[in-house]
């Protein structure tokens, strides 16, 4: 299994909304080894992280707050999806029944070469296409 890991959007908005006292400590670890190269993540998560941020959050957070965010991600690899991302979305929602926007994280993470994916969202311990989730907050 490689030792490189991807990291869901979900991962991300704890490590930064202030309210998330029991889940912060564990994601900002996760988003620090993210810088250092170790965890990847693909332009999907950055866009649901914006977007959670900008819409979600409450009070929702400003917009030059979510800039400043996604600067100091700056120096984080990301799989940036293709077709061939899309159509290996598809081939994981047929073959696990797999919401279509999983499939996509699923595929960004076998793109990049990753052995695990950090989330909290997905079913842990499930393997899929070879990469397995892991919910770092149990």
């Amino acid at each position: 299994m490689s030792e490189i890991e991807f990291i869901d959007s979900n991962i991300l908005i704890y490590a930064y909304e202030p309210l998330q006292h029991t889940k912060q400590p564990r994601a900002q670890e996760l988003v620090r080894r993210a810088l250092s190269g170790e965890v990847i993540a693909s332009t999907q998560v950055l866009s649901e992280f914006a977007s959670t941020l900008l819409h979600k959050s409450r009070p929702r957070t400003p917009v030059e707050t979510v800039l400043g965010m996604l600067e100091s991600l700056s120096s984080m690899r990301v799989v940036v999806p293709d077709k061939n991302i899309v159509r290996r979305a598809v081939e994981a929602h047929e073959r696990y029944g797999l919401h279509f926007w999983d499939g996509m994280i699923v595929a960004a993470a076998e793109r990049g070469g990753c052995g695990k994916i950090w989330s909290e969202d997905m079913n842990a311990g499930q393997r899929y296409f070879g990469v397995v989730v892991e919910n770092p907050f149990i």
